[in-house]
Formats: structure tokens, C-alpha cells, sequence
């Protein structure tokens, strides 16, 4: 456990723009703004997705920000999503490197006819963030997903 006895203005600023692009990564997903979600990704961005989180064996791998169209643009097969993001711990911070952990809950609505459906999932993301340019931005982003449940809805 960090314990900050202080922090410059600085880095509070740094830890606040990362905890803000984790958070309009969630905001674009569920808007369905797959434009503005890419961008929050570097050109040269690398994206693993592990279905099984206890498989080392990743379920699809991108390596850049425009390979993620696709996979923003499948969340429009459902009626609705929210993900709810839990914590987000920066593990290490440097004037232009970062890497974090962040715990979300991704609530997907599936309608068809008069039948509704809803998956929930335990993610964790494992983040390493550059800033660029005054900016920072998704350098790498593993997805991890430790369960899925799927239920019919009243």
C-alpha cells in the first residue's frame, strides 16, 4: 500500500488524467462513440483480450489503434451496456510512463422480441499508459476476464 505524505501538483494532475481516460474508455463503450474510445489509444496500441483469465493464452490480440474499430463496434449488437468501473490503482508513475490495474463490471442488456437478457463480467484491465504531448493515452491494455454470468430478465 502507497503512502503519500505528499505529492506534487504534478503528479496529482498526471493521477487524475489517468484515472479520466479509464473512466472515457467506459463513457465512449457505452455511448457507442468508438472514435473517441480509439482515441484514447496510441497509434501503435496493444490490446489483449483473455477470455479466461487463468489461460496465458490471449482469446484475440490487436497492435494498433485502428484495429480496434471492430471490437468497439460489436458492443452495437446489444440494447444497452454500463460499465461500472470499480478501483483504479496506478502501480507506477513516472513524468511519462505509467501502469495501472483497474476493476470494472461490464453490464451488457440483450433484447430480442420480448425476451431480455443480461451479461454481467468481472474484467480487470492491466494498463500501461505514455503521455504524449501533454496527454496520456492507453499504450497497452489487457483485458482479463475472471467470470461471466448471463441471465433472462422479467
Amino acid at each position: 500500500m502507497s503512502k503519500h505524505v505528499s505529492i506534487s501538483p504534478s503528479e496529482a494532475a498526471d493521477r487524475l488524467a489517468i484515472r479520466e481516460i479509464v473512466e472515457a474508455y467506459a463513457h465512449c463503450a457505452d455511448r457507442r462513440d468508438a472514435k473517441g474510445q480509439m482515441a484514447l489509444f496510441t497509434a501503435d496500441t496493444h490490446f489483449v483480450v483473455y477470455m479466461n483469465a487463468r489461460d496465458p493464452t490471449p482469446s484475440q490480440e490487436l497492435h494498433s489503434r485502428e484495429a480496434l474499430a471492430p471490437v468497439f463496434a460489436d458492443l452495437n449488437k446489444y440494447a444497452a451496456t454500463m460499465h461500472f468501473l470499480g478501483q483504479t490503482t496506478i502501480l507506477t508513475l513516472t513524468n511519462d510512463r505509467g501502469t495501472g490495474e483497474t476493476y470494472c463490471m461490464p453490464h451488457h442488456l440483450t433484447v430480442d422480441g420480448a425476451k431480455r437478457s443480461l451479461m454481467t463480467a468481472a474484467l480487470r484491465y492491466y494498463d500501461i499508459f505514455v503521455k504524449l504531448d501533454d496527454a496520456w493515452f492507453f499504450a497497452e491494455r489487457l483485458l482479463y476476464v475472471d467470470w461471466i454470468e448471463e441471465r433472462i430478465l422479467a
